[in-house]
């Protein structure tokens, strides 16, 4: 029972920091909207999915206080990161601003999924959540793709980069 309890205990910490630094993504690349870059369907198109983002922090936050889980140590950085990732890629254009929510979006579908299978009858609550969230991903990613997202030419390396950063920070994330 014990090595459950340390997985899932990983899971909400991942969890915790993958959705708030989702959050920070999407202020990054509003500040790049709401200063340099001039798009207001791009605006309103990242707001909505902000708002999804903000709803799975929220409850992750909340299974982080009801269980005593500590957060990771790398929030700060993760803070960082995230919001210069989604300021920079704005800064790209559209194309790129969408592929770093398509790109993430990939890496936290196949994480989401392997924790469904994993979480047993005793994490119903947990499990429902987690499904949940994970289709509101397919269903940022799917919008990023509708609205330019492309891995042609140089965007497959930033494809590669920004998800080699994503599965690093998760495995981080679930251990400090």
């Amino acid at each position: 029972m014990k090595k459950t309890d340390n997985k899932v205990e990983e899971f909400i910490r991942v969890d915790h920091a993958g959705e708030r630094g989702a959050v920070k993504i999407y202020e990054g690349q509003l500040l790049a909207l709401n200063t340099i870059v001039k798009n207001d369907s791009l605006k309103k198109t990242i707001e909505d999915m902000k708002e999804h983002e903000i709803e799975h922090c929220q409850f992750f936050e909340s299974e982080i206080k009801k269980r005593n889980i500590k957060p990771t140590k790398f929030l700060p950085l993760w803070d960082l990161l995230g919001v210069g990732l989604g300021f920079g890629s704005t800064l790209l254009g559209k194309k790129a601003a969408m592929l770093c929510t398509a790109s993430v979006e990939e890496v936290i579908d196949k994480h989401y999924l392997s924790q469904i299978n994993h979480l047993g009858p005793e994490e119903k609550e947990l499990k429902k959540k987690i499904t949940k969230f994970r289709q509101d991903e397919i269903d940022h990613k799917d919008i990023a793709y509708e609205e330019g997202a492309s891995k042609k030419g140089l965007y497959s390396i930033m494809d590669k980069i920004i998800k080699t950063g994503s599965k690093i920070a998760i495995r981080i994330s679930e251990k400090v």
